[in-house]
């Protein structure tokens, strides 16, 4: 919104830097971020108060997470309205790939508030049944992968790009939409299930959403994709700001969910992230990158996989408890040193999908 500012601008005095998405991008993360401190302990109270018991906790979960009982959930509503205000008031309104990312963000984010509602109101772990949170997923995620195609440029439409084969382009064709649809929603899936530990899942998602806000960058401008040899999606430049606010949320977040957590962000927030990590991927053309950048959640998600598909068959586990923070904590590791090893690979593989932008 406030990119209309630069209508005041002669081209040299301060309503100019309004033009520029980095100085926007700067602005939106300090709003999130400044929404987050002045929110989160109010917001803290309220759902302390209209909850009660807080979030129930699973009967047959690690024996430490009992101590965590009374703890309020759908933290994940601070992090949403810190992220929506800061878009919308950075971000220009005539992107649409803007609007997509948002458009799946505060779709699964109701999808996660149902979901927790439930969960609260009932006090048991159900909440809404898989089946019927899969299909509104799939809803959403097939809505979005029409959009961004749309907006793609026709040479990009339906197409797979390969990272570090820069020419490399694959034509999925028909196929392309249930890609996206598993990008997506298996986005939001792999980070609701990673998101068990104080901590854990909003520092990753934060670095994921950050690399992949720079890659959004990169390949929203001809200059730069020229230079790294990367295909070139116009308008997606300005998700960057999304992402930005997306990393003040998260940090406003993390300073009440730090170990010990005063507040769950709940499937309202992880459904969220998931989702939003999966349409930004889809936008900028790099699904394949978000495997590696979001390979923790990847990992978290396959763990799961692994450990029900191989009890089925053979009634052992493979893991002492999935997904795979458990059985960390099983084997008696600390969760603050889970937390922090985990944010730890996070970076490693941010960095790792990073190198594939000048990977010739």
């Amino acid at each position: 919104m406030l990119y209309w500012l630069t209508a005041l601008s002669d081209g040299g005095d301060v309503w100019n830097l309004f033009r520029y998405i980095t100085f926007r991008a700067g602005g939106a993360f300090m709003t999130a971020l400044i929404f987050g401190f002045l929110f989160g302990r109010p917001l803290i109270n309220v759902l302390r108060r209209k909850q009660g018991k807080g979030q129930p906790i699973r009967d047959d979960g690690p024996e430490g997470h009992f101590s965590k009982a009374g703890t309020p959930t759908m933290g994940g509503l601070l992090i949403v309205g810190a992220l929506l205000t800061s878009t919308l008031l950075w971000a220009r309104w005539d992107n649409p790939f803007v609007w997509m990312v948002l458009f799946v963000t505060l779709a699964y984010a109701l999808i996660g508030f149902a979901d927790d509602y439930a969960k609260v109101s009932k006090q048991n772990t159900k909440g809404v049944s898989g089946k019927m949170r899969l299909a509104l997923g799939i809803i959403i995620a097939v809505i979005a992968a029409l959009w961004a195609g749309y907006n793609h440029p026709a040479e990009l439409q339906n197409q797979l790009a390969l990272p570090v084969f820069k020419d490399t382009l694959i034509n999925l064709g028909l196929l392309y939409v249930p890609f996206a649809i598993c990008v997506i929603v298996g986005s939001a899936n792999a980070v609701n299930l990673t998101d068990g530990l104080d901590g854990l899942a909003i520092m990753p998602a934060m670095i994921a959403a950050s690399t992949l806000g720079v890659i959004a960058y990169a390949v929203g401008r001809v200059d730069f994709t020229e230079y790294l040899d990367v295909h070139y999606v116009p308008g997606t430049g300005e998700i960057l700001i999304f992402t930005a606010a997306l990393f003040g949320a998260g940090l406003g977040f993390l300073w009440y969910n730090a170990p010990p957590a005063a507040v769950f962000m709940g499937d309202t927030g992880s459904l969220a992230l998931g989702g939003a990590l999966g349409a930004i991927a889809v936008a900028t053309k790099h699904e394949l990158v978000l495997a590696i950048v979001g390979g923790l959640f990847v990992v978290e998600a396959l763990s799961v996989i692994i450990q029900v598909l191989y009890f089925k068959r053979t009634g052992k586990r493979v893991f002492l408890m999935a997904p795979i923070h458990h059985h960390y904590e099983k084997k008696g590791w600390a969760e603050p040193t889970i937390v922090i090893r985990f944010w730890i690979i996070s970076l490693i593989l941010a960095m790792i999908g990073l190198a594939t932008l000048k990977v010739r």
